[in-house]
């Protein structure tokens, strides 16, 4: 009677024979090529995304810009000599919020407003109500504009304007110098007026657009932009320019 020692050797023995003829069947491993090991570390190194690989590599456009961005902030801090009572050119201030005043819209709506009542001859009352139609349609654009750029005012600015609305919590563009520039060409192109007069016209539009960054209110791009703006608005209130032909029942509102 054979002993269960003796049957389980016999069992191990069968099995590892089993065993040995299945792994000879396999055949023997391939070698890791250098090949495949490039090809398998490549397929493991997925690759980066098209915006990863925007920011990894960014633009000289995008480098040029942000290069500009900083120099225009850090400029405009240092014009801002009239920012506040201690700043270098503190005593000055108060000048500067006066011509602040001069290109605000508010005075000059009312007083075109107040020639438009006041006017007896129809000539003037044309180049008055055109007038009005810029002053408006600029108040108009830097309010479109300022919502939707959103560039907040420089940090070292102090919100002291005078008659400010929702919109002028935003910087670009300045609406001083857009109103300066437009302002400026409308007179000088309407208005008969002697040379002495017309550099004056001038002085006060680079005046009041170089002390909106003097006083912090905004930075160079803005008024450069503000600039630009109005001079280009001009040339739409020429293109639209209202006359009794083309807007009679306003010039008959106006009549006397």
């Amino acid at each position: 009677m054979p002993s269960p020692r003796s049957s389980r050797e016999r069992r191990g023995g069968s099995g590892g024979r089993l065993e040995f003829l299945s792994l000879s069947q396999r055949g023997p491993a391939a070698p890791d090529s250098p090949s495949r090991r490039k090809e398998s570390a490549g397929a493991a190194a997925a690759p980066l995304p098209e915006e990863d690989c925007m920011k990894l590599n960014p633009s000289f456009v995008g480098i040029a810009l942000s290069s500009l961005l900083a120099i225009d902030l850090w400029a405009s801090k240092r014009l801002g000599v009239c920012a506040g009572e201690g700043s270098a050119w503190g005593s000055a201030r108060p000048l500067m919020k006066v011509i602040e005043v001069s290109g605000h819209g508010i005075p000059w709506l009312l007083g075109t407003f107040y020639g438009l009542c006041q006017s007896d001859s129809s000539a003037a009352r044309e180049v008055l109500l055109n007038l009005l139609f810029a002053l408006l349609l600029d108040l108009v654009m830097v309010a479109v504009v300022k919502g939707l750029v959103r560039r907040p005012r420089p940090t070292h600015n102090k919100m002291d304007m005078f008659v400010t609305i929702s919109v002028d919590k935003y910087s670009f563009p300045s609406g001083h110098a857009t109103r300066a520039a437009l302002v400026c060409r409308f007179v000088l192109r309407h208005l008969v007026l002697a040379v002495p007069l017309r550099v004056l016209v001038v002085l006060w539009a680079l005046i009041v657009s170089i002390s909106r960054v003097m006083l912090g209110r905004h930075n160079m791009t803005d008024v450069l932009f503000g600039l630009l703006l109005g001079y280009a608005l001009y040339g739409v209130v020429e293109h639209c320019w209202l006359s009794p032909a083309t807007a009679p029942a306003l010039f008959a509102l106006w009549s006397h």
